[in-house]
């Protein structure tokens, strides 16, 4: 709605112009708040700290992430957010155990495996393998890798994988990863590309086991009416720090995969926090370790009851222009819930348009934050306008701040910020995740 004054010749109707003058003065002055904390300039002040070269890709596990970690929670403690019960500060810290493989050394038919062509998921010091006590499996050309390497990796069993050559290029991002878990299996799962067949093989490991430990940041919004029914707003800060240099540039800065997110959490704290009429308790968190297997949303996931939890809102990867252009993004799991649908009522009148998962052949939406929760029926979707097909700087060191589009993304926070509004103030209550159905 423009601002402005309505003009009626019927003099009759002066109450209906005084209400009228009123509602349209109450809309510009809502518009003028929500654009004086949501905007392009304070966008572009979180975007770029986040983003920046100091912390040297805020990889899991590295002193650079604890940079990016101070700085969020410094916002926090700004914005003048609760701290969860339980954390310490704004801090939820968790411990994982990760593995780091020291040396492999592979025989299959008598034939030396080359490093180069390993992928190790181990969490004992020392590991034994042959036909005796492992089970070989494959991933051939044409399967889904990722739902493969995924079931796999989750195996209890000790398994020998023979991955098709046609995964090659996978093997350097698999290696980037440190394996993590937040309790050490027995079982070892061994993935070696470039072979397809083994009558024999024995594989023998060492690995070096470290407990670490991690955190997310959480604040909260205590509901005024309904304190007990949660609304969680998230993104990912993590990221995948330093690799091979491209073009002399070895910093992988994510601004986009996730500081993108992150950056909108931390703007709509401030923007509920201004408004100060949550009916629900709305919780902003930034996870970690998702890069690595999501494990701070898991942690994070775990201490709540899931009935309580009435939706969630995960941003991930805003800061560049969907297909649809400017003013529009994308909910991932769409035709679960209602959700969805609750969002774009709420921003009749506006330019701003939510479709749905247009890359449902990706299964977007059990591959990011949100998917434990949904997976206990909770409507969690992941809001994102990244062009999964062709995204062009997506894990590569040109993600960079300077690619991404300030003021489109302020739009879309502001559109998550005025459509969800009916789910904050507890007047609407999307439909559940059916767990029956988790396709």
């Amino acid at each position: 709605m423009k601002c402005g004054i309505f003009i009626f010749k019927n003099i009759d109707m002066k109450k209906i112009i005084a209400l009228v003058f009123l509602a349209t003065t109450f809309n510009c002055l809502y518009a003028q708040d929500i654009n004086s904390i949501i905007n392009a300039k304070e966008v572009e002040r979180i975007e770029k700290t986040l983003s920046s070269d100091e912390m040297r890709g805020r990889r899991t596990f590295t002193a650079d992430i604890e940079k990016a970690s101070a700085f969020i929670e410094s916002e926090f403690q700004k914005t003048g957010l609760q701290k969860l019960p339980g954390t310490k500060g704004y801090r939820q810290e968790f411990n994982m155990i990760e593995s780091t493989n020291a040396s492999a050394n592979i025989l299959i038919d008598g034939k030396k495996i080359a490093d180069s062509l390993i992928v190790v998921s181990s969490f004992q010091p020392t590991v034994s393998l042959s036909e005796k006590n492992t089970e070989v499996v494959n991933i051939n050309a044409g399967d889904d890798f990722r739902k493969k390497y995924t079931e796999y990796n989750s195996s209890k069993k000790n398994l020998l994988v023979l991955v098709d050559a046609s995964f090659n290029s996978t093997i350097s991002r698999l290696k980037r990863r440190s394996p993590a878990k937040f309790e050490q299996p027995d079982n070892s799962v061994v993935f070696v590309f470039g072979i397809n067949k083994a009558s024999s093989f024995s594989i023998e490991l060492i690995n070096n086991i470290n407990k670490k430990p991690l955190n997310n940041i959480v604040g909260m919004l205590k509901g005024k009416s309904k304190p007990d029914e949660y609304v969680i707003f998230s993104g990912h800060y993590d990221h995948l720090g330093i690799g091979k240099p491209t073009n002399n540039d070895s910093i992988f800065n994510g601004a986009n995969d996730d500081a993108a997110g992150t950056t909108a959490v931390m703007m709509l704290a401030k923007y509920f926090k201004a408004l100060h009429n949550n009916e629900r308790t709305i919780i902003f968190v930034a996870f970690t370790a998702e890069e690595v297997g999501g494990f701070g949303s898991q942690y994070f996931s775990k201490q709540f009851n899931p009935e309580q939890v009435i939706a969630m809102f995960n941003i991930e990867m805003i800061g560049t222009e969907s297909k649809w252009g400017v003013n529009s993004a994308y909910i991932t799991g769409y035709e679960k819930t209602d959700m969805g649908k609750i969002l774009q009522s709420n921003l009749q009148g506006t330019d701003f348009t939510f479709y749905p998962d247009p890359y449902t052949t990706q299964n977007l939406f059990y591959r990011s934050d949100n998917a434990t929760l949904a997976r206990l029926g909770v409507p969690a979707h992941t809001i994102s306008t990244s062009k999964m097909d062709s995204e062009p700087n997506y894990h590569k060191v040109s993600d960079e701040i300077g690619t991404l589009n300030m003021n489109n993304m302020a739009e879309i926070i502001k559109a998550i910020a005025l459509s969800s509004k009916g789910i904050v103030s507890g007047k609407e209550t999307p439909t559940r995740v059916d767990t029956k159905i988790l396709n």
